[in-house]
């Protein structure tokens, strides 16, 4: 009976949507496109993210909806034009996951989650049909530059080409601040942005070796300097002044006072 309810509640999510596109419907909803909606279904999966990071249940379930209204608008836009159905993306996303999941649905042996990745991506391949040119042939290249970064030295590590211990990835990173510094004395510009985007390859990388996502890892940080930063403006507010005429030792005092308020 559950199972039915589900089904019967997915369904009705599907009809409104085709409602709202429909003659009569929402202009707005008719209007969009495949290509239209791109930016919001990535402000929607970051909201979920936020979500998460706030650990509030309650705002997570409210954006999952949000994230979940994309694919259904996409599968209604594709019926539609004839393309495809969103019964048809559900077929295909559960053999999918039944296919490369083999030692759950079958009888393959898989000891290990690094044993099951390298697994996936052997079944992946498979299912193309085609032999990548490149061991890093695969990763999007619209993620995110730190997401990128990761997933390549991710994929550069499965085939052997990777450090032995994090203490020379370490060095890695101090090397690449050294020749960042010397391009900074010698006043490159073209030279600087190139051994910055070394360093920070060798920063993802070194995360990669820690088992910390960069991505999530710089978002935190900025979480937490917006924070700092709006202790600052309000604590200054209360006593009449403003950013511009205050000190920056002023400034400087409330930033630490807001980062031992963090850890209270």
């Amino acid at each position: 009976m559950e199972k039915a309810n589900q089904q019967n509640r997915f369904e009705r999510l599907m009809e409104i949507m085709r409602k709202l596109r429909a003659p009569g419907g929402c202009p707005w909803d008719a209007e969009q496109s495949h290509e239209s909606l791109k930016r919001y279904l990535l402000e929607e999966a970051y909201e979920v993210i936020e979500a998460i990071d706030a650990k509030n249940s309650a705002l997570l379930k409210e954006e999952l909806g949000d994230l979940l209204l994309q694919p259904v608008f996409h599968a209604a836009i594709a019926e539609e034009n004839g393309d495809f159905t969103m019964d048809e993306v559900l077929d295909a996303i559960n053999e999918k996951l039944v296919r490369r999941h083999p030692h759950v649905f079958g009888d393959q042996v898989i000891e290990s989650s690094e044993a099951q990745v390298e697994n996936w991506e052997k079944i992946k391949s498979q299912e193309k049909g085609v032999e990548r040119k490149s061991a890093l042939s695969g990763i999007p290249p619209h993620l995110p530059a730190l997401m990128q970064a990761h997933k390549i030295t991710e994929k550069a590590a499965r085939v052997g080409f990777d450090w032995e211990h994090t203490d020379q990835v370490f060095a890695k990173v101090m090397e690449e601040l050294h020749e960042f510094e010397e391009a900074m004395v010698a006043g490159d510009q073209k030279e600087m942005e190139a051994e910055l985007g070394d360093l920070l390859f060798a920063i993802v990388n070194l995360g990669r070796f820690l088992s910390i996502d960069p991505e999530d890892a710089l978002r935190k940080t900025i979480q937490r300097f917006t924070k700092r930063f709006s202790h600052v403006e309000e604590t200054l507010h209360a006593r009449g002044k403003t950013l511009p005429n205050s000190t920056l030792e002023e400034m400087d005092q409330l930033w630490e006072e807001a980062k031992k308020l963090e850890k209270r």
